[in-house]
């Protein structure tokens, strides 16, 4: 395996960790927010020279060594391939952009302290291979929400039942993984089928969703943002449930969260209150990258990579921009017109940009991966693709809908500053230059993610060879490289 020049993978888990610490040090002072901000901005830059670093090498996987890990992990687990590279830099500017999108006012409710820890653990959990360290990172990430919903006296109920079943499952299903000959593909169904169950939950698959519904009303809206949208259930499918479950195990979760993308987009439509539209929103848009991901298609899981970072990316932008309206005028109600445009206008126009990127609008980042996954989807089943062609069409009426009811209508002015500070306009300008660059120039982006996907269908071939013919018949009759190329251009 071949081996970074610099310990990136150990130094980017490692700064956020540190930082938590040393923000515990300093206690509740004025300047622990820009303290917060340039840890996350360090992070941030680790994980970029990271992918860069991988990416001049040209190889499929590459690990780093460092005494102080190595003593404590076995070796090898913390590794980065072409299936999360990109990831790890969109998880850090993902809790580098909410931490500056924090009021000053609002720090001391939103645990800067958690949201180090929390970026420590998806970090190192997109840096590691399927192994018991997975497992023990994906239950220990569901550790600081439930935190700070007891801090804040909120009821834990639904949450933790959700996110108990979530680790019984895991940790029951990879046990009698561990125990079995993976060869064997009849033993492979019960684990199989308990860490898809796990994975299902912690990505919220319909019915299995009002954990999220609860975490957004009862959490800070940071919290909920940073624990949803870097989309870690799709990466527990990944490495946990796309190596070894057969092609109709995969499309039946493919069904499942087609069912989920239509439901919750619907379901948007109707919210009146913003929190749970984006929720609801949020939801519908990762259940398609699940759907492209059980495709299992070279078409459908470089759409389901390439929509993975939009929405990633473009529902993050969506997201801090309701939190930088309601930290001015509390919760916002959709039943009335708020007319907030003219006190406004810089946060109205990244509001739109986003919701459009996160529906795939054309000379957007999501627009290529949306293309490719209703693509890939036609391919397999030709009602697949008309309903995800419905659940984006929801979503574009809910972000139409609530673009309106925010910003439009008679404006009443306020004695409060509305204006966006210079330091939330960073955070917008850079979510818009990447948001709008991956759109007008996606070629690098849709190379490495088809090259991924390649990669992944390979290992699926060598754990399944009967789809082997249904793959090259594939290839014959939709040419997979000529879609892919016209997509791109």
């Amino acid at each position: 395996m071949s081996e970074l020049h610099f310990p990136w993978i150990e130094t980017s888990i490692l700064v956020p960790l540190l930082g938590a610490v040393w923000l515990h040090l300093i206690g509740n002072q004025p300047y622990v927010l820009k303290h917060a901000i340039a840890i996350c901005g360090l992070t941030l830059v680790l994980t970029v020279g990271e992918l860069i670093d991988f990416v001049l090498m040209g190889a499929f996987e590459a690990h780093d060594h460092w005494p102080f890990v190595d003593w404590i992990f076995p070796p090898d687990v913390f590794v980065v391939d072409e299936l999360s590279a990109f990831q790890l830099p969109l998880a850090a500017l993902i809790f580098l952009v909410t931490v500056m999108s924090t009021l000053r006012t609002k720090a001391p409710r939103f645990s800067l302290k958690l949201a180090l820890v929390s970026e420590t653990l998806v970090l190192a959990t997109f840096n590691c291979r399927a192994s018991w360290a997975l497992v023990a990172l994906l239950i220990c990430s569901t550790v600081p929400p439930y935190l700070e919903l007891k801090a804040r006296q909120r009821c834990t109920r639904i949450y933790a039942l959700h996110m108990s079943l979530f680790a019984g499952l895991l940790i029951v299903g990879y046990a009698l993984l561990s125990m079995i000959d993976p060869n064997d593909k009849s033993a492979v169904l019960i684990p199989g089928a308990l860490l898809t169950g796990a994975a299902l939950i912690r990505s919220g698959i319909f019915p299995l969703h009002l954990w999220m519904t609860d975490l957004f009303e009862k959490a800070t809206f940071g919290t909920a943002i940073l624990y949803t949208t870097p989309l870690v259930g799709a990466y527990a499918v990944m490495r946990l449930v796309l190596p070894i479950a057969p092609s109709w195990a995969l499309q039946s979760i493919a069904v499942l969260s087609l069912t989920t993308a239509v439901y919750a987009g619907a379901m948007a439509i109707v919210q009146s209150e913003a929190r749970r539209m984006f929720c609801f929103l949020l939801l519908s848009q990762s259940s398609l990258v699940l759907v492209g991901l059980e495709l299992v298609t070279p078409i459908g899981l470089t759409g389901a990579l390439c929509l993975w970072l939009s929405v990633g990316m473009s529902l993050t932008g969506f997201g801090i921009t309701l939190r930088c309206i309601e930290a001015r005028i509390s919760r916002i109600s959709l039943l009335d017109f708020h007319g907030l445009y003219r006190q406004m206008p810089s946060l109205a126009g990244f509001f739109l940009l986003t919701g459009l990127g996160a529906i795939g609008f054309p000379a957007t980042i999501g627009f290529v991966g949306m293309e490719l996954l209703i693509e890939g989807a036609v391919d397999v089943y030709p009602l697949v693709g008309t309903m995800v062609v419905i659940a984006a069409a929801f979503c574009g009426i809910t972000v139409l809908m609530a673009y309106f009811r925010i910003f439009t209508g008679v404006s009443n002015r306020s004695l409060v500053p509305m204006h966006a500070r210079p330091v939330e306009r960073i955070a917008v300008l850079v979510l818009t230059l990447l948001i709008l660059g991956g759109g007008l120039y996606p070629q690098p982006g849709v190379a490495s993610r088809y090259h991924a996907a390649h990669e992944l269908t390979e290992q699926r071939k060598r754990n399944f060879p009967e789809e082997v013919v249904q793959h090259r018949e594939s290839q014959h009759h939709h040419g997979d490289g000529d879609h892919l190329n016209e997509a791109a251009q």
